[in-house]
């Protein structure tokens, strides 16, 4: 509730911060973004998750090499990762406009961190790589609570291997699901090092969330006042969502 640049005495502003954080369109469009940004990779690397856990599920031969396979992506450096996508993402000799023109794809050819239009996706694309590893063994883990006796009985009953996916596998992985979003929402919600890595924001404001708009805020405009109120917002803002989201896959679990 101050304005306060580091140094000198800070000036007592009241709820002006706030009030400039819910009116001004920058600060409602970073709002927008983080929020668009934690739901594509709570979705897609949940989703891509479970996928991969089920049918690693049914390969026991090969389920440990590729399980440690998809992890690899996890131990690198955050910033390592992010300046390699950075290269792979550039529309000039990126790794992917070329695969895509030797495909002979050129017209799916983008640029893939400069159009605002779809900067926020391509960067999300990244932290689903980086740790959809992480959702896969964890669902794997879910997997093997669940009795070989159940899946024997679908089978001989003539379930078949989808309606086996939704109705029995789904179902038994509650805990496990409800273990893989609430982490992957607190990570996405307070998402830094990706923004800021690879576009700083841009373009347009078009990938700025609200860990990298703290960090500006206080090392760049010098404004530790507003950097702290956005910080409360954060705070706030993940444990609404996460009190919320637990409470409904809570009682998801009672249920079953």
């Amino acid at each position: 509730m101050t304005e306060y640049a580091g140094v000198g005495e800070a000036t007592w502003v009241g709820m002006e911060n706030y009030q400039e954080i819910f009116q001004d369109e920058r600060y409602l469009k970073v709002l927008r973004n983080t929020l668009v940004y934690g739901i594509v990779v709570v979705v897609f690397q949940n989703g891509i998750g479970l996928i991969f856990a089920a049918i690693l599920n049914s390969l026991p031969a090969v389920r440990d090499m590729f399980r440690t396979a998809l992890l690899v992506p996890s131990m690198l450096s955050l910033v390592i990762a992010g300046y390699v996508w950075q290269y792979l993402y550039a529309p000039m000799g990126g790794g992917l406009n070329e695969l895509l023109g030797a495909l002979g794809l050129q017209s799916l050819q983008q640029v893939w961190l400069g159009d605002s239009a779809i900067a926020l996706f391509s960067v999300a694309a990244v932290h689903v790589w980086m740790f959809v590893g992480y959702s896969t063994a964890i669902f794997l883990a879910g997997y093997a609570g669940i009795s070989s006796e159940i899946k024997d009985a679908a089978r001989i009953d003539g379930v078949s291997p989808i309606k086996s996916f939704f109705h029995i596998d789904i179902p038994l992985l509650a805990p496990a699901i409800t273990v893989n979003i609430t982490l992957a929402t607190i990570g996405t919600l307070k998402s830094f090092e990706f923004p800021f890595i690879m576009t700083l924001g841009g373009p347009d404001y078009a990938t700025m969330t609200l860990g990298l708009k703290i960090f500006t805020l206080i090392f760049q405009d010098f404004k530790y006042g507003m950097a702290a109120a956005l910080s409360v917002v954060m705070i706030l803002l993940v444990a609404i969502i996460t009190m919320v989201q637990n409470s409904y896959l809570r009682a998801r679990e009672d249920r079953i």
